[in-house]
């Protein structure tokens, strides 16, 4: 195991549970010191708790990603509470699929996906930006999707906020290239999550999953589903096999640059 991140000060957002619980899990046990961050207090404070009680660095700090201030505020506490921000990893979102006619329905759940997905990434990278540069070296990690890859139909604003996410991370790599690092994570679907749950629309999984929809039903109920890991037809992702990939793009040398990383099951079933 590689032992870079050793020291090292990571906030993460979204952490009170999915790939974030286990991201922070995963860096402290390589001596990380976490800044863990969520709006689910009762959560976070479990997810904390627990690296702690496993000898493990971390506080937590609630903060809503939506509020500017919030985020700088929880900039603030890592580094009165470890003297710097290494690493910034800006995991908070949401997956509210719908069409577009169902709007009456979906209009309330696409703003939050706007204020937490987008509006979220610019406030981690505005609240840790000042002081990666001051420093003279920092990691940004913005967790996009590959519904960021090209338009579907049932993902329209969704796959825009994270689309934005992957423009908004290669601008911020080209401004700053030799300071900051910037990483852009693409996941396909992991169900074990729970994002499933801001779905509005179960149909409107149909656009990422075009002529294989009907098998995707099918795995639903069981059918042809593989969950051996070694199997060429692994076919759905747990959590951890996303964040094993987080952890090795934050685990470098400060001199190396892991900026892109998609990662799927070998076996999914989805089209971009």
């Amino acid at each position: 195991m590689s032992t870079h991140l050793r020291d090292r000060v990571v906030i993460i957002t979204g952490a009170a549970s999915g790939f974030g619980k286990l991201v922070a899990a995963g860096a402290a046990s390589r001596g990380a010191k976490i800044v863990a961050s969520d709006v689910n207090e009762e959560a976070l404070r479990a997810s904390v708790g627990a690296i702690v009680e496993g000898g493990g660095a971390a506080t937590a700090h609630v903060a809503d990603v939506t509020d500017l201030e919030q985020m700088r505020g929880l900039a603030r506490v890592a580094v009165e509470t470890y003297g710097a921000i290494d690493v910034m990893v800006n995991n908070a979102g949401v997956m509210p699929l719908a069409f577009f006619e169902d709007h009456a329905v979906a209009s309330e759940a696409w703003d939050r996906c706007i204020d937490i997905n987008f509006k979220g990434v610019v406030h981690g990278i505005s609240a840790v930006y000042d002081q990666m540069i001051e420093q003279g070296r920092g990691h940004v990690v913005n967790v996009s999707s590959i519904y960021g890859n090209q338009p579907v139909v049932g993902g329209a604003v969704y796959g825009a906020t994270k689309a934005a996410v992957r423009f908004v991370s290669e601008a911020l790599r080209q401004e700053t290239q030799g300071r900051i690092k910037v990483t852009t994570i693409r996941p396909t679907g992991v169900p074990a999550t729970g994002l499933g749950a801001g779905v509005v629309n179960r149909e409107a999984v149909a656009g990422i999953l075009g002529r294989n929809l009907e098998q995707s039903r099918a795995r639903a109920d069981g059918a042809g589903v593989d969950g051996d890991r070694e199997s060429i037809g692994y076919s759905t992702l747990a959590p951890e096999d996303l964040a094993d990939q987080i952890l090795y793009a934050i685990d470098q040398p400060w001199g190396v640059s892991i900026s892109d990383v998609t990662v799927r099951a070998s076996g999914d079933l989805f089209v971009i």
